[in-house]
């Protein structure tokens, strides 16, 4: 697939007083993509668009650069003890995205040139919590690697816990552009996790992202590089077939990995589930998809900060488990499911 390149960027006055800001400035100059200066990064005006559909598109073709502000650790369960942005959504448009309802309906890509200050407030918090191992999560906001050809934050950021003895960082991808992260000295303290799903659900619902077939190729990359690696399978869904195509899907990751197939390594399990406002700006920006978002076939379930979800029925939940838990013994011996929601 392509490297993301944007067709507009829009910069604070104080991300040009960071190396990185100077950098992507300086990128973006070279290549003749008209610059802007904004007051905020979290205020961008005048972008085009007067459709859902035109907003969006033109949205995730803009690059904006900015600092991070708060600094503070929110918790990450059940990934990681914590979580922390190198910036904010990413260049792919999966159709389902649960940062559809918290990025509103221009969701431009963001990234944060303060890199060493967001490091600094992970290693304060790994020494509050010595001896004890600390796990942070990249990866829950963004897709840090999609843009990791033009800042290079995540490189610096492996380089970084990989002096950390008691911090652990773990990433999540639907790319594929690895290469430039294999030489580094990560001392295994990263985990790298690839999403993938079914070639029908990657084809029809996640525009814009590595191909199942690259990101398969990327994990064998990073496994043989010595990363301790996973897959997440996410949304899982319940349509025609789907035991035939996931089935389909793990003999394909078995042939892909080959040898490795042997290793230890890790699954995450996540079921498909959506909220009555995520569905509207979903309806709004693909009037056409074929997201399965049928209430009355599924279980609503409040949430514990007063929102609900549309989850699958017990029933369903509880097949596509016993699936997955009889399935993935079967080709990956000693993979490990880390959870099923």
């Amino acid at each position: 697939m392509q490297l993301f390149i944007p067709v507009r960027a829009y910069f604070e006055p104080e991300a040009l007083d960071y190396p990185l800001g100077q950098h992507l400035y300086n990128e973006m100059t070279t290549r003749q993509i008209p610059i802007k200066i904004i007051p905020s990064h979290n205020r961008v005006l005048g972008l085009p668009g007067d459709t859902p559909q035109i907003a969006y598109r033109e949205a995730k073709r803009t690059l904006v650069v900015g600092v991070k502000k708060s600094l503070t650790l929110e918790p990450c369960p059940p990934s990681a003890d914590f979580e922390f942005a190198l910036g904010t959504s990413c260049p792919g448009g999966c159709q389902y995205c649960y940062l559809a309802t918290t990025l509103g309906r221009k969701p431009y890509i963001r990234v944060y040139v303060n890199v060493d200050e967001i490091l600094a407030a992970i290693r304060r918090k790994i020494e509050q919590n010595r001896p004890r191992i600390t796990s942070f999560e990249a990866a829950s906001t963004s897709d840090p690697l999609a843009v990791e050809h033009l800042t290079g934050s995540l490189r610096k950021t492996i380089e970084f816990f990989g002096t950390q003895e008691h911090g652990r960082l773990r990433i999540v991808t639907k790319f594929a552009n690895v290469d430039s992260l294999l030489p580094i000295e990560h001392h295994a303290h990263t985990r790298f996790r690839f999403s993938i799903n079914t070639d029908r659900i990657i084809q029809t619902l996640e525009a814009n992202t590595a191909s199942l077939e690259e990101r398969l190729t990327a994990a064998g990359k990073i496994a043989r590089a010595g990363y301790p690696f996973g897959f997440i399978i996410a949304p899982l869904f319940i349509v025609q077939n789907w035991r035939e195509d996931y089935r389909s899907l793990l003999e394909n990751l078995a042939r892909q990995l080959g040898p490795l197939v042997d290793q230890e390594f890790s699954f995450e399990l996540i079921s498909h589930r959506f909220t009555a406002r995520a569905k509207k700006i979903i309806l709004e920006r693909f009037p056409r998809t074929k997201l399965e978002m049928e209430e009355s076939d599924r279980k609503f379930k409040w949430g514990k900060y007063g929102h609900g979800k549309y989850l699958y029925p017990p029933e369903k939940l509880a097949s596509l488990k016993d699936f997955f838990t009889s399935e993935i013994p079967r080709f990956f011996p000693r993979a490990r499911i880390q959870y099923f929601i």
